[in-house]
Parts: structure tokens; sequence; C-alpha cells
């Protein structure tokens, strides 16, 4: 199963494409609007100059959408729950990783006593049901005794996996606030356009960064929905409100989305300093053949100009700490090559000071993938070895826990015997 079928409909879920591949220091970071002007390349280098000895970044990303890694099903114990995130964090630690990224809000809800959102479905299978524990302080505090970081994985919009506002509990936002959401492929979604959402889920997600010692503010591939054939994205009110002086609706839409980005940078810094933010894209921005700045892929999506996420512009504004493209692919793959994408990625990143880790489908790396590439357990292991040709590159994640526990064809004890060959601190 894909990675859009495994979260179905989940944060850094990978949309269909014509490839027939489904593509999971503060002080860096600009405080300028988008479009205000300054920052470029150089802007994003300020205050981060020798990096050489910080430790490479090994992560895993745990999803709790739909139940993927964490719990295994909802409803389970208090108990139950933290004996498995227990036992994920471990396998952290076994595979000589140093950090986590737990998806603590994977649908306007929480997995911590936030006063703003409901207690996510996920834990005990009714939203707004408190689940007798707190799941992200647990986290924060069990990761760090291992030594390990906690990213807080956030997704800013998506509001459910499904379009019926009346299962939304009693006390969801969008309940309260029925213009705020908009229906779209069967899922509902906050309205990037409306300020009053953008500052709403702003506020949401610095909640949890002030109550909990999180190491970073990490968001996911989704901002506006990845386009659904035959469906509309209904913001004509807010167009109309708010688009005035824009040449067209997507500069709009991107304008919206640059924002979200650039404001949540300058916020965190004045709720928790030195906690840091990153962005995991899928991993093309655009086709060269449509922007000579875009990479020399023929994907059939690009974040500039399907989801109005202008990726390569946060890195080069320095909005951003760290970026960790979804480089799902193999090696030698047609379409979207993972060794033309890393290239791209380095350079995009090169002289910025934003941080490059690379998303890694271990999900992928089955016996029973139609793809000969993945069924070799050396494949992810030469990803490392490509991306090490590249100083930009600085560690990879890898999508996701369920697998980095499990490794099915030992493509995960491979990359560790053949790169990982002591543990190293976080950063």
């Amino acid at each position: 199963m894909d990675r859009r079928g495994l979260l179905a409909g989940a944060a850094g879920v990978l949309a269909t494409t014509a490839l027939g591949v489904t593509a999971p220091g503060a002080t860096a970071r600009a405080a300028a609007p988008p479009g205000g002007g300054g920052g470029g390349a150089g802007g994003g280098a300020g205050g981060r100059g020798g990096r050489a000895v910080v430790p490479e970044f090994r992560g895993m990303w745990v999803a709790t959408v739909t139940n993927v890694d964490w719990p295994s099903q909802a409803g389970l114990t208090a108990a139950r729950q933290r004996e498995q995130l227990l036992t994920l964090l471990d396998s952290a630690v076994a595979q000589r990783l140093n950090a986590v990224i737990l998806q603590v809000r994977p649908a306007a809800d929480a997995l911590w006593p936030s006063p703003l959102e409901p207690w996510s479905q996920w834990l005990t299978g009714r939203q707004g049901t408190d689940p007798g524990w707190d799941p992200l302080g647990t986290a924060v505090a069990e990761a760090h005794e291992r030594g390990l970081e906690l990213h807080a994985w956030f997704n800013p919009y998506r509001v459910a996996t499904h379009d019926d506002r009346e299962r939304l509990a009693a006390s969801h936002p969008v309940r309260r606030n029925p213009e705020w959401a908009v229906e779209y492929g069967g899922r509902l979604y906050y309205n990037p356009g409306l300020p009053e959402v953008r500052t709403f889920v702003q506020d949401a997600m610095l909640d949890a960064v002030a109550r909990y010692p999180v190491d970073a503010v990490h968001w996911d591939d989704y901002f506006y929905p990845y386009p659904e054939a035959g469906a509309y994205f209904d913001d004509d009110a807010a167009y109309e409100l708010h688009g005035a002086g824009f040449a067209s609706r997507a500069d709009w839409r991107r304008y919206n989305v640059d924002l979200l980005v650039s404001e949540m940078a300058a916020r965190l810094p004045g709720v928790r300093p030195g906690v840091r933010f990153g962005i995991s894209p899928f991993a093309v921005w655009r086709n060269g053949d449509r922007d000579p700045l875009g990479s020399a892929t023929r994907a059939g999506l690009g974040t500039y100009d399907d989801l109005y996420a202008d990726t390569r512009k946060w890195v080069k504004e320095g909005w951003i700490d760290y970026v960790a493209p979804q480089c799902y692919w193999h090696i030698g793959h047609p379409q979207a090559d993972y060794r033309v994408l890393v290239p791209w990625w380095a350079q995009t990143v090169a002289g910025t000071g934003v941080d490059l880790y690379i998303g890694e489908a271990l999900y992928r790396c089955v016996s029973g993938s139609p793809t000969p590439a993945w069924r070799d357990p050396a494949e992810l292991s030469r990803h490392l070895s490509l991306a090490r040709q590249h100083a930009e590159v600085r560690g990879h994640s890898y999508f996701s826990a369920k697998q980095v526990a499990a490794d099915p064809i030992g493509a995960m004890a491979r990359v560790v015997t053949d790169h990982y060959p002591t543990a190293v601190p976080p950063r």
C-alpha cells in the first residue's frame, strides 16, 4: 500500500501523480512578511555559521492519524498507549536514531490537553474524549530521557478525514465557526484564505510549544489540499474579500501560505526561544520544463503550482530552520530520480543557513513491492551514500516508525550497519 493509502489523507501524504508514484536555530529566521523584500539566500544565513561539528540528523516520523503508527488502534487503555509509545522510542534508540517527529495535531485536534481544540479521536475513538493521560508531555519527557529530540508534528489546515461536520466534537472550532471550513474531496479543511483562521491555527500549535520543551515545530506537506479530480476548493468568498491586488487566485493562495510560514517563524522565538521550525514538503517544487529554477524531473505535480506552497522561497528567505523533502523515489526513477532531487535540494539550501534532511521512504522497502529497487535491502543505504556526496545534506528521516521497528526486509538494519556505526547525540 502506498503512503496515501497508509495515511488515508493524513499529514505527510503524497498525492497520486502522473508518475504512477505517490508522493511525509531560530536565529536564522527572517521576520519579514512575504513579498516584503530582503531575506533572500543571504538573509537566511545570518547567525548560522560553522556547523561542521553538529551531529547528523537521524529521525523517524510517528504518524498518529488513522492510527498508522501509534496508537495501534483507538480506544486502548492509557497504560497500553504509553507502553506502545515507549516501545517506539526504544526502537529509535536501538536503530541509533536521535530524533522522533511525533504527529500531535493530525486533524485540527490535539494529543495534549489543548484549550483550543478537542482531544484527538485517534486516542479514544471519539473526538473530544479525554484519554486519561498527556501523550505529548509524556513523549517529550521520555524522548529526552533517551537522548532523543522530540519534534512536534502539526498539520496546519486539515480539519477531518471526512466531510460530516456533525461528527466533529461539539466544542470543535468549526462547529462554532462553520464559515472557517471548506469541504473538498470528501474531507474538511480550514480555509487558508481567512486571516482569522491563519491566526487561530498558529495559536493552536503555539499552545503546545508554550507548554512543553519540544525541540522543533514540524509541518508536513499539506497546505492547500492535493488536487482531487472533479473537486472544487470553494474559497470564492474569501478571495473576493481578501484577494484584491493579486494577479491570480494562485498568487493569492501562495501569499496566504507564505504568511502562515513567515508569521509562525516570527512568533516562535517569543514563545520558546531556541525551538526550531522545520517543514517536510513533497520533494518536487517545480519541474524544470516549467521553470528553469526547478528540478530535472517530470512529476505530475509540484508544490508551487498544486499546493500553493512555495517551498523554495521559504528556504531562500530563511523562514525555516530545516527542510526535509520527501524524496520517496528510488535511484533511477525515470520521472523523479532520487539522484536528481537530492542535488537540487542541496543547491537550493546552499548558503541559506537552512539545514537539509532527506525524507526516506522506508515504508516502500517491502518484499512485495512491484518495484525491484524497493525489494533490495540495500536501496536506502545507497541513498545515504549518494546524499553524502553533498555537504549540505545534514541527515535523514525515515517514514515511518512502524517500519523502523519491524524492518520487514532489513533495509533499516543495512542503513545502520553501513552508515550508523555508533550512536550520535541530538543537535
